[in-house]
């Protein structure tokens, strides 16, 4: 059962079919299996740089996908970083080598880091990045900060990079920047600027929210399939009702979830008016079916749920990762009134 009920087109259901099938061999996938097994460094390059040419959709769809094998939050960052450089310049000559894979780049914004560092409209930036998810790797960086949008190479001399490996075991940096007037490529400034870190932060809300309903649905289905092995007092645990009603409340918490990211996705897709207002609904929704689904799963595996011999305590370590990542209910609350009035 796919994770979003999105409606695809025959090229997106070719693409969600193949990452399937790939995935089947290689359940743990690193960075070179997907831009070399899959070339899905690029799919949101351009055709004429050597990408796929895919959107808002292609993006969501790979990332439910990817959500059971823990390597969509550098892949997202990467995806997110491509989509907006070929947006304000589609012959930037760093594209074809990032829709290869050969490099990698990731962004920085609101919504890919804990904290932003100032940037000035001259390529000038100090302070510090924190905890940038896919920043660890990255070759070139890019900042999308609410005046400017700026390229940045990942030069020591110009970026100090600290690694920090996360409680699900992903991997994101700490990023100290000391640029001078002129060290960074200039992109965008003023409302420009401001119109792509919105779109930014807006595409790493519902990319992290299709992630999250990919591991919410791997979570129900091992559950699931657990209730049928496991037996107690000579009869499968599955046939105990509050098990299965218990199951039944992660599957209709998980849907909610789904159905407004789902939503969500295609107002950012189509730049509609109320894509900030759905991806704050979307990410409040899904940290809530997060709780629900990742605390029924670990209670119908017992204390083997939260073992290294299953999978569920790294999925659900993961979907809560996500969860805090997107910031607090406060704020979406907040952006939700202020967007909706």
């Amino acid at each position: 059962m796919a994770a979003l009920d999105l409606s695809l087109d025959d090229q997106q259901d070719l693409l969600r079919a193949s990452v399937q099938r790939f995935l089947i061999d290689n359940a743990r996938p690193g960075w070179r299996e997907l831009a070399d097994g899959l070339g899905l460094a690029g799919i949101a390059v351009p055709e004429r740089a050597g990408g796929f040419g895919g959107g808002i959709v292609d993006i969501a769809v790979v990332m439910a996908e990817l959500g059971p094998t823990l390597a969509g939050a550098d892949w997202l960052s990467h995806a997110a970083a491509t989509r907006l450089l070929a947006r304000v310049a589609p012959d930037h000559a760093a594209l074809p080598g990032l829709a290869t894979g050969v490099r990698r780049i990731a962004i920085v914004c609101p919504a890919s880091a804990a904290s932003m560092p100032t940037a000035e409209n001259d390529g000038a930036v100090r302070g510090s990045a924190t905890l940038v998810a896919g920043a660890a790797e990255a070759d070139l960086f890019l900042l999308a900060a609410s005046g400017v949008m700026l390229l940045i190479p990942a030069d020591r001399g110009k970026v100090e990079p600290r690694h920090r490996i996360m409680h699900d075991g992903s991997v994101s940096a700490d990023l100290c920047f000391m640029l001078k007037a002129g060290a960074a490529e200039v992109l965008a400034t003023g409302a420009e600027a401001r119109e792509l870190a919105d779109h930014a932060t807006d595409l790493i809300l519902v990319g992290r929210c299709a992630e999250a309903a990919g591991l919410m649905q791997q979570m129900i289905d091992d559950s699931r399939d657990y209730l049928g092995q496991r037996k107690q007092f000579g009869v499968a645990i599955g046939s105990f009702q509050a098990l299965r009603h218990r199951l039944a409340d992660m599957q209709l918490a998980a849907m909610k979830a789904a159905a407004i990211t789902e939503t969500a996705i295609l107002a950012v897709d189509q730049a509609r008016g109320d894509r900030a207002v759905l991806a704050s609904a979307a990410c409040i929704e899904v940290a809530e079916a997060v709780r629900i689904v990742g605390e029924g799963a670990v209670q119908i595996h017992g204390a083997m749920g939260l073992t290294e011999e299953l999978n569920l305590g790294r999925h659900f370590k993961r979907a809560l990762a996500i969860a805090a990542a997107m910031g607090p209910r406060a704020a979406h609350l907040a952006r939700f009134a202020e967007m909706a009035s």
